[in-house]
């Protein structure tokens, strides 16, 4: 398989990859850990990469990213199991608590900001816990990530509770701030999950849900905004995803949460209509018009119900468009 095969090429000595590089025999280096952290392993492999020519540098870099896409797969079963309970606690109105310091806290942030627009996912139920605060997206701050004392007042001041989802990462699963963030979370009754990159981490022992991404050594030692920032990126993509879809906010694989807001989605939002209501674009864009933009309501609008009506059934069913429309009955087909 692609994925196989590009992990054995991640994990060769040489990365003969042209025959220029040949020759890459580090010396008197070895392969160095730092307390034992495989994050932060120092890989003789690459000890020549300054020598390299463009071409090779490249090629061992994105071998490196397949095996860190490749690293997400043992972690699959224990993110089923986060996503099962988080759409659960998230469906009694809790929120998504995105937690992190430096290039982890960034990919959270990256993660979370794409569901408002394309889930509708309310901005209130949204938070973000950053080591540093809002300016850290941008800048380094230094000695935030040490922090415990203030990443447990973060925890308190936003009245973490037994509904809300706290998702905290850390490519080395060590970081202060994370971690005292996570216990304080956990206590609270809050779901916890935590994702990092080095077994028996204490963010994975201080979670409800660890999912463990073992990236290893990255190409620059040390660098994890590489492969462990790929695998994180790829998890959270995963896990929020798939709790959007548990929500009901996707339908037959199409965005029917979203809200046309602007020309674009208004587009997106006729298609969609146009697509599962079996009805012409021109129709489907009043529709969309006449349900404010709402694309669930627009479908049943299309399908014949006047809109007080749409609105009801969709609330007997929590939103559920699937249930709602399995409860028009079996007469049409959609």
């Amino acid at each position: 398989m692609f994925h196989a095969e590009a992990r054995r090429r991640e994990a060769e000595i040489d990365y003969d990859l042209r025959g220029s590089a040949s020759a890459r025999v580090p010396v008197e280096i070895t392969c160095m850990k730092t307390d034992h952290i495989g994050t932060e392993a120092i890989d003789p492999r690459y000890a020549e990469l300054d020598a390299w020519s463009t071409e090779d540098m490249l090629a061992a870099m994105y071998e490196g990213q397949l095996a860190a896409v490749e690293a997400v797969r043992p972690a699959l079963p224990a993110l089923a199991c986060a996503v099962e309970q988080a759409a659960q606690a998230l469906a009694e109105g809790g929120r998504i608590v995105y937690v992190g310091a430096g290039t982890s806290g960034r990919i959270g942030v990256q993660d979370g900001a794409e569901l408002v627009p394309t889930f509708n996912w309310a901005a209130e139920r949204l938070l973000f816990l950053i080591a540093g605060g809002t300016p850290a997206l941008t800048q380094s701050i230094e000695g935030a990530e040490d922090s415990e004392v203030d990443s447990a007042r973060a925890v308190a001041e936003a009245k973490i509770g037994v509904h809300d989802v706290v998702i905290g990462t850390a490519a080395s699963g060590t970081t202060p701030y994370t971690v005292a963030a996570l216990r304080a979370a956990q206590a609270a009754g809050a779901v916890t999950i935590g994702i990092a990159g080095n077994a028996n981490a204490p963010l994975l022992q201080a979670v409800d849900h660890p999912i463990l991404v073992q990236t290893g050594s990255e190409v620059i030692a040390g660098s994890t905004r590489m492969k462990a920032g790929t695998a994180q990126k790829v998890v959270l993509n995963l896990f929020s995803t798939a709790v959007m879809v548990k929500l009901g906010r996707i339908y037959r694989g199409m965005m029917v949460q979203m809200r046309a807001t602007n020309a674009k989605l208004g587009r997106r939002a006729t298609a969609i209509v146009s697509a599962i209501a079996g009805c012409p674009p021109d129709a489907a864009t009043r529709f969309v018009e006449e349900a404010s933009g709402d694309v669930k309501l627009a479908i049943l609008l299309a399908r014949g119900l006047r809109a007080t009506d749409a609105s009801r059934l969709l609330g007997q069913h929590n939103g559920n468009l699937r249930a709602a429309i399995d409860a028009l009955g079996a007469n049409r087909h959609v």
